[in-house]
């Protein structure tokens, strides 16, 4: 069968096409930046919401930090004894620290340790302010950062309300005592924060401090459907979020009635 030189050339162009295109999907997969993304056992929602009933988790005493552990376990997270230069990703802040709006309001919970992270708002301005996109929403809602794109002007950093991120003054990976590499490490120069473990989810998997919760403080879950034990505990209890006048719209609620 004879081949006119069009059709090669429009077979070789799609060829070349072929092998352009397919490292970039290969990086955008395992960046988690194409729909579809992870293995057939993969979780999703229509929006990913995150509940901490304070009520058991102050149950558990000031000392747990099991949800903390795991979660920097999994992630990598540097342990950087300057307390300027720490990398968090979940954390504990006094009540008023993490509620100023609330002062007065809720007194007995004054002092309490919180734990804290990113709230994937719905509408973020750590996304609207990044120069690279290197800060993005997933449409479940989770607020990724591809590290490759981020060049570390910190303007997420100033627009972001909840201090829920941080800044890898210093090459990270020397203050790692046991990498996981399932997760990649940072590098010097870059900000990072919690992903809701997105990672997790397309494996089909919880978070990881939802895991490691022995009280059954965290509850994990889809917003967008009604039947979800998040959206049953939403009804059911009273339920307060981090600043709430600044129209972000946090996806992360704290049971405290």
């Amino acid at each position: 069968m004879e081949m006119d030189r069009r059709t090669f050339l429009k077979m070789g162009g799609l060829g070349l096409l072929g092998l352009m295109a397919a490292p970039v999907v290969d990086v955008l997969l395992k960046a988690g930046r194409v729909s579809g993304a992870g293995t057939s056992a993969a979780v999703t929602a229509g929006r990913w919401a995150l509940v901490v009933d304070m009520k058991k988790c102050l149950e558990a005493g000031p000392s747990c930090a099991d949800c903390i552990l795991a979660c920097h376990r999994a992630h990598n997270v540097p342990q950087i004894p300057d307390l300027q230069e720490q990398v968090r990703w979940i954390w504990k802040e006094p009540f008023e620290h993490a509620f100023p709006e609330q002062e007065g309001r809720a007194e007995s919970l004054a002092g309490k340790p919180f734990l804290v992270l990113c709230n994937h708002c719905t509408d973020p301005p750590c996304v609207r302010v990044c120069p690279t996109r290197a800060t993005f929403k997933r449409q479940d809602g989770i607020v990724m950062m591809d590290y490759h794109r981020c060049i570390g002007c910190r303007y997420c950093m100033a627009a972001c309300p909840y201090g829920a991120r941080s800044f890898n003054f210093r090459d990270p990976r020397p203050y790692v005592s046991t990498t996981n590499p399932a997760y990649p490490t940072r590098e010097r120069g870059v900000v990072e924060k919690c992903n809701f473990c997105e990672e997790r989810l397309a494996e089909g998997l919880p978070p990881a401090c939802v895991a490691a919760c022995r009280y059954g403080a965290l509850v994990f879950g889809n917003l967008v459907d009604p039947h979800s034990q998040v959206r049953q505990i939403l009804r059911a209890r009273y339920t307060i979020c981090r600043k709430p006048e600044l129209g972000t719209r946090p996806n992360v609620y704290y049971v405290v009635g």
